[in-house]
């Protein structure tokens, strides 16, 4: 199932396929929506990240691939954004080329906090062989001695890869792992069951509180509030996940429905409060080019139309907006939208978005950075910079929530590193009324990075303090001396074309 077509289907290719660059060489995108092709700026930036990566990699007798695990692989592909793209992230020639000062200042940046609340398991269904080789250097690491000797499938890997990679290859210290709803619900890939063993599993192995968990919902499916009420009764999640559109991978959703709905909705909404899970995660946005046609009399459930009312209905929850509805544009073409940006000071749905606090006094929305910050930052930064901007000048920097949407797009530190380094250019601020994102450890970004979720999600700093000493922290320090480093892999599709 899925939301392509058989001739779209047919122009993609696992993600992968790309050369493993820290910064994924071509946009990445899971079967929601349509990977649009590699640009020639993107083709720009794989020859001159290749490039310099070997040169430095012969400098310091290393192999490419090592050189790119390492933080001074890193700052290399940044600089090789900026010479692609003109000078957006932060970052010096002496970082990359001095592999102890690259080294310092991860460390110093490593114990940031950092929450990521739009994480999913590897795709299923994927055969990629390459993860079970993992399992040897996941063994030395000491975190599962038994993976060692365990002779195991790639569907063993896929739990074991997620916490490989948002763990132990990434800055993250807390995660919510997350689900999608269909209209037949034998296609789901993870159940809330599923979700809710996986959070036990990992919190289990860390003896902490490391992840939190979705119940994912379907308004108007027949007997969609008695899994509310088994939900409560059973396994209560840490907040709610929901499609407006129904299904997101069929045009031919029987489901689609309005936040706003009072008959439909507003009952649910009064167990949610009485039951004091009042954060409500909303997928908008990422449709097909064609979503006019494609997808007739039910695009409109992707967009910001119902906020407003529901925002101002029912001050006392947090509706989370995934993806912050962001369109894509025809192709996904990333330089479109920064034309369009460029002529209007607009971006489709994120900027209706944004507009939302100031036109109807509301201060309960948020805009999760999920897809959209990973599509932007390797297809146009200057873009990725609109964005963040825009986002905060509307909701405040205190209502914008990190997540990744990882694995999709690999491990989500290159997505981390992109916002401790990005910075909207000054005549952009000017301009716009934009305000500076400042330092990668300053007040704005650790916002963005922690503070906000954990005020939403009730993390107090108490039990912050506690992943410092657990388990998991445990196994990352014996990971980083001894276990393979990141393989700069992503994991959805990318077009062929182009």
């Amino acid at each position: 199932m899925s939301m392509l077509s058989p001739e779209e289907l047919e122009r993609l290719s696992p993600a992968e396929s790309l050369f493993p660059s820290p910064i994924p060489v071509q946009s990445v995108s899971s079967d929601e929506f349509m990977a649009g092709p590699q640009t020639r700026k993107q083709r720009e930036f794989e020859a001159r990240v290749k490039e310099m990566g070997a040169h430095m990699a012969r400098r310091l007798g290393v192999s490419r691939r090592r050189f790119f695990q390492t933080a001074a692989g890193m700052a290399t592909a940044f600089l090789a954004m900026n010479d692609t793209y003109g000078p957006l992230f932060g970052v010096s020639r002496a970082e990359a080329a001095e592999p102890e000062r690259a080294n310092d200042r991860a460390k110093k940046l490593s114990g940031q906090f950092i929450m990521d609340m739009h994480t999913h398991f590897l795709r299923p269904g994927t055969r990629i062989m390459t993860f079970v080789n993992q399992r040897k250097a996941v063994g030395k690491a000491g975190w599962n001695p038994t993976l060692v000797d365990k002779e195991q499938t790639i569907d063993d890997l896929m739990f074991t890869n997620y916490l490989k990679e948002i763990y132990l290859d990434s800055d993250t210290k807390v995660a919510l792992l997350s689900g999608a709803p269909f209209d037949d619900r034998t296609w789901e890939f993870l159940t809330n069951q599923a979700i809710a063993d996986g959070v036990k599993m990992v919190n289990k192995t860390a003896g902490s509180t490391r992840i939190l968990g979705h119940a994912v919902l379907t308004p108007g499916q027949p007997g969609w509030m008695d899994e509310v009420d088994k939900v409560l009764a059973e396994r209560p999640p840490a907040s709610w996940k929901m499609y407006t559109i129904g299904d997101p991978l069929s045009a031919k959703t029987k489901y689609p429905f309005r936040l706003d709905d009072e008959k439909l909705m507003y009952r649910f909404y009064e167990k949610a409060d009485k039951a004091g899970i009042r954060n409500i995660c909303i997928h908008k946005g990422l449709m097909p080019a064609d979503y006019e046609q494609s997808w007739p009399n039910v695009w409109q459930y992707q967009t910001p139309w119902d906020l407003p009312k529901v925002a101002k209905d029912w001050p006392q929850l947090n509706f989370v907006i995934y993806h912050s509805a962001y369109r894509l544009h025809p192709g996904n073409s990333a330089e479109q939208a920064l034309k369009d940006f460029d002529r209007t000071g607009r971006i489709e749905w994120v900027t209706d978005l944004a507009e939302i606090p100031a036109k109807f006094g509301v201060k309960n929305l948020y805009g999760d950075l999920g897809q959209l910050f990973a599509h932007t930052a390797v297809s146009q930064p200057r873009l990725n910079a609109a964005l963040m901007g825009t986002l905060i000048k509307g909701l405040g920097h205190d209502h914008v929530i990190w997540g990744t949407d990882a694995l999709w797009t690999g491990a989500p530190q290159w997505q981390i590193e992109a916002l401790r380094r990005l910075e909207i250019p000054e005549e952009m601020q000017k301009q716009y009324g934009f305000k500076p994102l400042g330092a990668a450890d300053g007040p704005v970004k650790n916002a963005i990075f922690g503070a906000n979720n954990a005020r939403l999600y009730n993390v107090k700093p108490q039990l912050r303090a506690e992943l410092a000493g657990d388990k998991l922290a445990s196994y990352k320090q014996l990971y980083d001396k001894h276990g393979a480093g990141r393989t700069n892999l992503a994991y959805g599709f990318v077009n062929r074309a182009g």
